[in-house]
């Protein structure tokens, strides 16, 4: 129940910035982790097969799902579940970043530069912001699926500039999904959330990573 004058129960308010706090260092504690666990992945993956990267790919989004149901039952299972995550994405990934290391490294540094410049800035906007993003995070969601299907049409449809319109939409969604998410770590006090809270916003990197890679590897297109 809220109390009716809040001003009268000042350490009220003092808890909740201490446990909002919390979330967000044990949040960003995971997502570094798991960041780590990703690299250790892609360093030991590096040898492997394509065929051997969809397989992880599919049991590190197993492990993924997992976590929705093990976040209701045990908070040990859920962090073990995040970290099986970041290594299986990271095995999953190892050919491909193997082959830019190869090919074109720059293209790999200047993403990853662009990449923590994207977060940062549409990280502290998000977390910044008063304003209620509900609506940019329903628009943001919707615009995601419209943006896998438009993936499926490039596999069957040659679109001029096809890679870099999809690439340049996943930035634009993603810099929405990143400032909904970082509010949402600054709105929550669950301190037993910040494992999921970690994965959302360790995809949101991900995948801008991904993005970049795309577009600053087109100097190689062929």
């Amino acid at each position: 129940m809220t109390e009716p004058y809040p001003y009268l129960y000042p350490q009220a308010g003092v808890q909740t910035r201490d446990r909002t706090h919390t979330l967000f260092a044990q949040t960003m504690l995971f997502v570094a982790g798991t960041a780590a666990l990703f690299a250790l992945g892609a360093y030991l993956g590096r040898d492997f097969s394509g065929g051997a990267g969809i397989l992880f790919y599919i049991l590190g989004f197993a492990s993924l799902i997992g976590m929705q149901f093990a976040a209701r039952r045990s908070r040990e299972l859920t962090i073990g579940l995040l970290a099986v995550f970041g290594l299986f994405i990271g095995l999953a990934l190892a050919p491909t970043l193997a082959f830019y290391a190869e090919q074109d490294p720059q293209a790999l540094w200047q993403s990853g530069g662009a990449t923590a410049l994207f977060i940062a800035g549409f990280g502290i906007a998000g977390y910044a912001t008063k304003r209620d993003l509900s609506a940019l995070a329903r628009i943001s969601f919707w615009a995601l699926i419209g943006l896998i299907a438009f993936s499926i049409v490039l596999i069957f449809v040659n679109v001029p500039n096809g890679a870099l319109i999809y690439a340049i939409l996943g930035l634009v969604i993603f810099a929405g999904l990143t400032m909904v998410d970082f509010q949402r770590l600054r709105r929550s006090t669950d301190i037993a959330s910040a494992p999921l809270m970690a994965a959302s916003i360790f995809l949101d990197i991900l995948n801008v990573f991904l993005f970049f890679l795309q577009i600053f590897s087109r100097g190689d297109d062929r």
